[in-house]
């Protein structure tokens, strides 16, 4: 505030001892509060789950929010709250995922934990998401979900969900792909669900978060 609660004096005012002008400068109660709860670092998270189409995000999502209690985004959700008839273009792409760093502060902003279950292939989009985390989240963590692609090819076939993405959208998405570059998690998709959840719990079990969590926010995604 530019008067932290003093006022100025004019012609008709008696000028006050020097206490009292200390005392007038002072922050009230409310401000204090208000500054106190400021400066306190934020107690949300942010955990984005990247990777190509039929990879197993979503599996891999569910997992990981299971450990930091939190809720999951999905881009394949938010474009058909967005477009009732969707048709994958730049704009609409554009438009998708800042819904979805929006509503990923404002979960942030509550003190929660949120996962974001997304393609991100355009590093941009990581990046953003890590610039949010940096300026609103006390933790971040990105995943990076792989799959053997003859592996992703049966379990296309025969998936049945709300994402649109058939094998061809893989192989698409594949060469559009940015690598993930910086401090990630890596999990492979390839084998039983038992051997996927238990590189998830291994990432993050309360012990190996500890360090990524103390240097999420300085961390660039150089890409």
């Amino acid at each position: 505030m530019s008067d932290r609660g003093g006022r100025a004096l004019d012609g008709s005012e008696s000028p006050t001892s020097n206490r009292d002008t200390a005392d007038s400068l002072a922050p009230t109660a409310a401000e204090s509060a208000a500054s106190t709860a400021a400066d306190a670092p934020s107690t949300g998270r942010l955990v984005v789950v990247c990777g190509l189409p039929g990879v197993g995000k979503t599996t891999v999502a569910e997992r990981i929010a299971d450990h930091v209690d939190g809720r999951i985004r999905r881009t394949d959700v938010i474009r058909k709250e967005l477009f009732d008839d969707p048709e994958y273009t730049d704009a609409e792409t554009e438009a998708v995922y800042d819904e979805l760093l929006a509503r990923a502060r404002e979960d942030i902003d509550a003190g929660d934990a949120v996962v974001l279950d997304a393609t991100f292939a355009d590093g941009r989009f990581r990046a953003e998401a890590r610039e949010t985390a940096a300026e609103t989240a006390g933790a971040f963590d990105l995943v990076e979900v792989d799959c053997d692609e003859d592996v992703v090819e049966r379990r296309i076939e025969r998936r049945d969900g709300i994402s649109d993405a058939d094998f061809e959208i893989h192989l698409h998405f594949k060469e559009l792909f940015d690598e993930v570059a910086g401090d990630h998690v890596v999990v492979d998709n390839s084998g039983t669900e038992a051997e996927t959840f238990a590189q998830v719990d291994a990432a993050f079990a309360k012990g190996a978060t500890a360090d990524r969590d103390d240097r999420a926010a300085t961390v660039t995604d150089a890409e």
